[in-house]
């Protein structure tokens, strides 16, 4: 049976990969890994120190460890206030190393990729979730919490279709050394199968061929995944 995203936008094209019917053997962690990533993925400001032991406790009591989320906890509480806002806008908001929007990682800026934004829209609300103007619905702490408090089956419908996009992000800060990759990980462990070992890896996931070299462009800019249908 098909999910309502890929009634949408049918069969995933290259860049995404096809959704297995949705099983959970554990929908409670699930549901408190997406959440608590869904908040420690989000701009970073006093609300969301304070809330750091809520969020471990929570973690703790479906069985994860608060050192698997520590390298982002430590970061968050041992640096100043401002240079860690500073650091999350510069790798977060004006850098597309790290984008947050996992249809950007499959499509760049281009036309396909409004015709994705639309159906993540409308899978909000076939829910009954009004999106704002302040995000776009593509945003993994958006759609982290989404699959955590309103559809599960719909929202990791939204994840595993985007699981490249997910790895991709993964493997850059992982790279990059940034405290966020340990969530990232986490999310992803909540969905089948294991991660990807590397970004050919990746590739070969989202039915890309081997990695070619585009001069003047970074190796892992996503305007280096090709694209497919319309005009782009």
């Amino acid at each position: 049976m098909m999910g309502l995203l890929s009634t949408l936008l049918g069969k995933a094209a290259k860049g995404t990969v096809d959704v297995p019917e949705y099983r959970d053997r554990h929908p409670q962690r699930s549901a408190v890994i997406r959440q608590a990533a869904a908040v420690l993925l989000g701009y970073p400001d006093r609300e969301l120190i304070d809330q750091l032991p809520v969020l471990e406790d929570a973690l703790t009591e479906v069985g994860v460890a608060p050192s698997a989320v520590e390298p982002l906890t430590r970061w968050l509480r041992e640096g100043d206030l401002r240079e860690i806002q500073g650091d999350y806008v510069q790798e977060y908001d004006l850098s597309r190393r790290h984008s947050l929007h996992l249809t950007y990682w499959t499509d760049g800026d281009t036309r396909r990729r409004g015709e994705a934004l639309s159906a993540f829209k409308q899978v909000y609300r076939a829910h009954g979730c009004v999106f704002g103007d302040e995000e776009l619905p593509d945003h993994l702490p958006v759609v982290l919490e989404f699959a955590a408090r309103v559809s599960p089956e719909d929202g990791f419908e939204l994840l595993q279709r985007y699981r490249p996009s997910l790895e991709l992000l993964r493997l850059a800060l992982l790279r990059d050394n940034l405290p966020h990759a340990c969530v990232v990980e986490l999310v992803c462990s909540t969905l089948p199968g294991p991660s990807p070992e590397d970004e050919s890896a990746v590739a070969r996931m989202a039915g890309y061929g081997p990695p070619t070299e585009s001069v003047g462009l970074d190796a892992y800019d996503p305007r280096l995944l090709p694209m497919t249908g319309g005009n782009q």
